[in-house]
């Protein structure tokens, strides 16, 4: 302990000294960051934190029958498929933000809550409509892109395993008040947008001194593994529209390491693990499905990840799905 405390001081001291030598580039960069969040991620987020906020506050240990089919399919506590709501279309970390909520409230045990992280906190329609559509001149493939992240999730869902029993006991939780559901919001927005500006001078620092250096697509792929928004901004200059494509569907499943600590912020208590493997089988489907797009192999990659589907559902319903708390 004493030595990760003493290598995170040097560190710190190491990024002081690096600020101090070229404060021009950490201030271009912080201001990017700046930028980014008050222009993009904070008018598309912040309302999905706080509908987050109250559908889990309202709505979580009520069964929703349109939604009961994927919620078996993923292996969830009857009772929590409106935390899928949050999780595939909320948009980073909205989801993550949900099954933390319901997890502190009681909703979710914690074996139940790390495994649904997993899968439910994916990159939200708002960011793919509104931002990714634009680096892509057909508006099929902004489509393409969205189907193929979607069924990467519930492809996770289907692989990782359920919980054998109803580890979900505690009782529910009345509804929040206003106030509280604004407090938790602003509290999560400010937390993601901290992280996103750390990460953007990161970025800035990495394109002075070494990312120059490395080819074009290179450059943009760990960019986007560093920090998603940026790393969709250079997806243009990559010229190959194939390559732009797989690159930035694998990106997007991912989510980068600012994501991650995003996640790691809004789900305190909760261990990452499952998180990081979902994530992991999440983007080697999305870019193999993604190759199977460009390459005209769709139909017999999905009919593979379909047989994948049937047969591992098959040996789920030989099992009983665990029911939420309050339900």
């Amino acid at each position: 302990m004493k030595q990760k405390t003493l290598r995170a001081g040097l560190g710190a001291c190491l990024g002081m000294l690096i600020l101090i030598l070229d404060g021009k580039t950490a201030l271009a960069g912080a201001q990017s960051g700046v930028q980014l969040c008050l222009i993009t991620v904070i008018p598309s987020l912040f309302p999905f934190f706080v509908l987050s906020i109250l559908l889990n506050s309202t709505l979580s240990g009520f069964q929703l029958p349109f939604l009961g089919k994927i919620g078996q399919l993923c292996g969830i506590p009857t009772g929590a498929e409106p935390l899928l709501i949050s999780g595939f279309l909320g948009g980073y970390p909205v989801g993550a933000q949900g099954i933390a909520e319901a997890y502190k409230a009681g909703q979710l045990s914690p074996q139940t809550a790390q495994r649904m992280l997993a899968f439910c906190n994916n990159a939200g329609p708002a960011f793919l409509f509104g931002m990714v559509a634009s680096f892509f001149p057909e508006s099929w493939m902004v489509w393409a892109l969205w189907a193929i992240h979607i069924s990467g999730a519930l492809f996770t869902a289907v692989i990782l395993p359920s919980p054998t029993t109803d580890d979900c006991t505690l009782s529910g939780k009345s509804a929040m008040s206003a106030n509280q559901i604004m407090a938790r919001a602003l509290s999560a927005m400010g937390t993601v947008c901290g992280w996103i500006i750390v990460f953007r001078v990161v970025v800035e620092f990495l394109q002075r001194w070494i990312l120059f250096l490395l080819p074009v697509s290179f450059q943009v792929a760990v960019t986007g593994m560093l920090e998603l928004s940026n790393g969709c901004c250079f997806l243009p200059l990559i010229e190959n529209m194939d390559m732009r494509f797989v690159l930035c569907s694998g990106m997007l499943a991912f989510g980068g390491l600012c994501v991650t600590m995003q996640t790691i912020s809004v789900s305190s208590g909760l261990s990452i693990r499952h998180y990081l493997l979902g994530k992991f089988i999440q983007t080697s489907f999305s870019v193999t499905a993604a190759l199977a797009v460009v390459s005209d192999m769709t139909v017999f990659f999905f009919a593979a990840v379909l047989l994948i589907v049937l047969i591992l559902r098959k040996d789920r319903k030989s099992s009983s799905i665990p029911r939420a708390a309050g339900v």
